[in-house]
């Protein structure tokens, strides 16, 4: 059992801004370390790319360069079982975290020649990845489709289920006495040289001395921030999903034009689409329809499974082509923000990060530079 929080500070909160998996998880670990804190959330918590994401923890599928962000990646693909733990001991709820590996797998020469070159760049990073011929591939994944040339086999990636990872997160932070208002928009962050507070769009003020902007593919829209404007855009994603008897895959499978999710109690998901649209919501037609063919190209069997749910969701890209983890040009501000594909893989890393930022500046006497 995690320990009870030391007395509470009487200085002025930490204002988080955004009640997406990293808003939360920031806000969750601050108030595990005694600090108080409220979150503003424009909506519902976890409503927006948090609650619609695949949940994979691919910190070697997705990656493509070394480099700072892919350290991030690694430290929390480490962190994630420690972090789940800690997790459902603060709120009773298992996020389905699932091991299995991730599979990459290929059916045309072409696409072949791209995954051997993956599997060479992984070598030489020091990652551990299997090549799987197509017998081992399908006694692996018995379901997949015959005509698949061979795939890759990422053991140490992950799954988990975003939709239980926000009600944690949520159950925690609120045990832990995070004062949580949603339906709350911020506009403006208050600065005088240093961060004094928050504006919100009913024209109240917050007062405070930290602020963590976790606010995700909204974070440029808000006044004060620091970031260039457009620095982080909204990218809509759509996914569909099916409904099973029974899981068809003991793990999450890309191919090369669509990645499929299990989940334990039958579903799949099958995602998904990048969209440069703005923040037009609604799933198309057209995107699904793609979705549902690759998804059958990849695993037959799908053809019997229930239609179910599709959804949206905005992801957050920075411009940088890296989140926007740190802190900002303005004394007492923190970014939590860009995160793009790989926001709940890198929600423990990034809550671990500002935690440490912000509980440094906290302990510093006041008046005093960073």
């Amino acid at each position: 059992m995690t320990e009870p929080p030391p007395p509470r500070s009487s200085a002025a909160p930490v204002v988080v801004i955004g009640g997406g998996a990293i808003g939360l998880a920031i806000a969750w670990r601050l108030a595990r370390r005694g600090l108080g804190v409220t979150l503003l959330e424009r909506g519902e918590l976890g409503a927006e790319a948090s609650s619609h994401a695949g949940g994979i923890l691919g910190a070697q599928t997705e990656a493509h360069e070394a480099g700072a962000a892919q350290r991030l990646a690694l430290a929390s693909r480490r962190a994630w079982p420690r972090f789940a733990r800690e997790l459902h001991a603060d709120s009773g709820v298992d996020v389905e975290l699932r091991g299995g590996g991730v599979l990459r797998v290929a059916f045309a020469p072409a696409e072949l020649r791209a995954l051997r070159d993956t599997h060479r760049r992984q070598q030489r990073l020091g990652l551990p990845a299997r090549w799987l011929p197509p017998r081992e591939l399908r006694a692996l994944e018995p379901e997949l489709s015959p005509q698949l040339l061979g795939g890759l086999w990422f053991e140490r990636d992950r799954r988990v289920d975003p939709a239980r990872l926000v009600q944690a997160l949520a159950t925690a932070a609120l045990r832990r006495g995070v004062r949580v208002r949603t339906h709350t928009p911020a506009r403006d962050i208050v600065c005088d040289g240093r961060v004094r507070g928050v504006t919100l769009e009913s024209g109240a003020r917050l007062r405070a001395t930290q602020v963590v902007l976790a606010a995700g593919a909204w974070s440029c829209t808000l006044g004060g921030t620091g970031l260039e404007p457009g620095l982080v855009e909204p990218v809509r994603g759509q996914i569909v999903q099916l409904e099973c008897a029974s899981p068809p895959l003991g793990r999450v499978v890309f191919g090369p034009r669509c990645y499929l999710v299990p989940r334990d109690d039958g579903r799949v998901l099958i995602g998904s689409t990048e969209e440069r649209v703005g923040f037009e919501r609604g799933p198309t037609a057209g995107a699904q329809s793609a979705l549902l063919r690759a998804a059958l190209e990849l695993l037959p069997s799908l053809a019997q499974a229930r239609p179910g749910p599709t959804w949206v969701g905005f992801r957050p890209y920075s411009q940088r082509g890296a989140p926007l983890v740190g802190p900002a040009p303005i004394a007492g501000l923190y970014w939590a923000t860009g995160h793009y594909r790989n926001g709940i893989l890198l929600t423990p890393g990034t809550a671990a990060q500002l935690e440490r930022l912000v509980l440094r500046e906290h302990a510093r006497p006041p008046g005093r530079a960073r």
